[in-house]
């Protein structure tokens, strides 16, 4: 119930700030905070307070192994987007993204080499996501149910994902805390509004976003079972922002090259 509440406080602040922030400055930077651990970081906290900590540091095993399948998505989404509608670009990619949680389900990988595998998965995701170009002059103006109706959406597939969350089991759920629901939503109003650059944009931002997701699940696995969780989650925090602010430098430089 606990992580119910919380998630659905969650939802309405996560899109509408993200969304706002995308207005203001862009789709990258949309995607770059939803990269952040907003969810799966608190979600994890609750686990660790509610079991212990080996149960929560399995979790978070799940929760950074399941970043190889958020790259894979995102990958799918942004260059199907450049050829499909957003219907036929979101089935798509749901499908890649299940398909690799189905896969990784099977396998448990230390530590350390699946951290050292998602960051190498981001750096070739960024890489190899589609040239950007100039925005598409199709764009409109989006009307004042925009934000309010990506808030719906979010919080309904909320209230979905938590009522199963119980039957699947812990790694399970630490591989599907990294659904890419708020993504997801923007990515579809991105593309629909201002075409597949938007999209893409929004993408790219994700994975620059995702170093700090990664960095914050590393130093909770290596300091859970080590120190008390207040410790962990407080050096968890600090090297995700630290790591939040180089990537958004990164990418504020490498959209100035464009």
């Amino acid at each position: 119930m606990n992580i119910l509440i919380l998630k659905l406080i969650l939802a309405p602040v996560i899109i509408g700030s993200a969304s706002l922030a995308g207005r203001r400055w862009g789709s990258a930077v949309s995607g770059w905070i939803v990269g952040m651990p907003l969810t799966s970081g608190p979600i994890i906290f609750i686990l660790a307070i509610s079991h212990d900590a080996a149960f929560a540091a399995n979790a978070a095993l799940g929760v950074i192994s399941g970043g190889l399948s958020l790259v894979a998505y995102a990958l799918t989404y942004a260059w199907l987007a450049t050829r499909f509608r957003w219907q036929v670009t979101l089935i798509g990619s749901l499908l890649v993204f299940i398909i690799s949680v189905a896969v990784l389900q099977n396998f448990i990988f230390p530590l350390i080499p699946i951290f050292i595998a998602v960051c190498a998965a981001l750096l070739i995701g960024i890489r190899l996501m589609p040239k950007d170009a100039v925005i598409e002059g199709t764009e409109t103006e989006p009307s004042r149910w925009d934000i309010p109706a990506r808030i719906l959406i979010g919080t309904s597939f909320i209230l979905l994902l938590t009522g199963i969350a119980p039957f699947i089991g812990p790694r399970l759920t630490g591989l599907l805390t990294t659904i890419p629901l708020y993504v997801t939503i923007m990515g579809i109003f991105a593309q629909r509004h201002q075409g597949p650059t938007a999209a893409a944009r929004l993408f790219r931002g994700l994975l620059y976003g995702m170093f700090a997701f990664t960095g914050f699940f590393i130093t909770l696995g290596l300091l859970l079972e080590r120190t008390s969780i207040a410790a962990a989650f407080l050096s968890a925090t600090l090297m995700a922002l630290i790591i939040q602010g180089c990537s958004l430098f990164v990418l504020r430089q490498a959209h100035r090259k464009i």
